[in-house]
């Protein structure tokens, strides 16, 4: 797969996404936000450590008040060739030196801060005995939809990597099933994902016959027959965003039971998709894939939400799961993927990344969804 490369994101991106992160958190009723390394540092400001260690390195944002990126002096001068860089001002430690210290003297000391989920205990305990009167709250509880509506670099980039997977797909159905190992069919899914563009692959389950009635199978030595249904379900980072993509194969001709499962799971997908438009609730792309589930008197085969969010990372929010009543919005991108699951004989899942448009949804994901049959 060829094409130019993407624009990188600039400095006023990560300016623009640090300013609208500091205004909701603001909103929440937060003092700021701490963001340790991980995803939430790289999308909102495309810094990431060489490596992660226990010194620390912490973004604070504090509400009203300009970023500042607090970090080990031997590691400042990578940050500050961090294309965010610019709008950010950088604080150095040295070693031997109190971090915790030079944080707590850029926070209210009475305040509710938002934290990373990458955050680590070591450090969020330091900076509660640096500051006692302080509280927090995970940002993933706090600011759930930060990271989830998405802006037109950014789908465009989930679009090529949602490409990328699905032809990837189309080469998978090519080379042989019956008679080689899971983890042999694996290991062509992770060389295809990286020949076209990815530059980590996440995942690559290839669930074989009654392996597939596993949804997060471990690929094994198990020897792939044919009579098989494989679920093979796939991603991982393209450009810093994510893949994900389900598909279910068979080798050889399935039997009537077989493709009547797979035809109804492929229905129950097709249910979810149509039921993506902007204020839905996220719940209710749940429950239109599982109603033609449940109807069908499979619905106790179906044990696992129809979708999940995906970004800078393959899982995160919105979940579309009974109870979340967050409504959809323009530009969120997560996953519908539908599946029943037979225990000790075989199980399908169909998934694709669908983003959420001004008046319905649209497929990342482009790829047969009907009963492949491979050799």
């Amino acid at each position: 797969m060829t094409g130019t490369a993407p624009a990188p994101f600039t400095a006023d991106d990560y300016r623009a996404r640090m300013d609208r992160a500091a205004r909701q958190a603001a909103g929440a009723g937060l003092a700021g936000l701490l963001v340790a390394p991980g995803p939430d540092l790289v999308w909102l400001t495309g810094y990431t450590p060489t490596a992660v260690t226990e010194r620390l390195t912490l973004l604070v944002l504090p509400a009203g008040r300009e970023p500042v990126l607090v970090v080990p002096t031997l590691e400042a001068p990578d940050a500050e060739h961090a294309p965010g860089a610019p709008a950010i001002t950088l604080r150095d430690w040295t070693d031997g030196k109190d971090p915790y210290a030079v944080t707590a003297a850029l926070l209210d000391a009475d305040g509710r801060f938002g934290v990373s989920d990458n955050a680590w205990a070591m450090h969020l305990l330091g900076l509660q005995r640096a500051l006692p009167g302080t509280s927090y709250a995970s940002l993933t509880e706090a600011l759930p939809m930060l990271r989830a509506v998405k802006d037109a670099a950014e789908l465009d980039l989930l679009a090529a990597a949602g490409a990328a997977a699905d032809a990837a797909f189309e080469e998978i159905r090519k080379v042989p099933f019956a008679g080689r190992r899971e983890t042999d069919v694996a290991a062509d899914l992770a060389a295809l994902l990286r020949r076209f563009g990815h530059s980590q692959v996440d995942f690559t389950i290839v669930a074989s016959g009654p392996n597939g009635a596993n949804p997060h199978h471990e690929i094994g030595d198990r020897v792939i027959e044919r009579g098989d249904m494989v679920v093979l379900d796939f991603g991982g980072l393209k450009d810093g965003y994510g893949s994900d993509t389900s598909r279910t194969v068979h080798v050889g001709e399935p039997t009537d039971e077989e493709r009547r499962v797979h035809d109804l799971v492929r229905e129950a997908q097709e249910a979810g998709f149509r039921a993506v438009r902007p204020g839905a609730a996220c719940q209710d792309v749940d429950r239109a894939a599982r109603a033609v589930i449940a109807d069908a008197g499979y619905g106790e085969y179906f044990i696992h939400r129809t979708g999940h969010g995906i970004g800078v990372t393959t899982h995160e929010p919105p979940y579309m799961i009974e109870g979340e009543e967050q409504p959809l919005v323009p530009g969120m991108c997560f996953s519908v993927e539908p599946g029943v699951y037979l225990p000790g004989r075989f199980g399908v899942r169909i998934e694709d990344i669908v983003t959420v448009t001004g008046d319905g949804g649209r497929r990342l994901n482009n790829t047969a969804r009907e009963m492949v049959t491979v050799d």
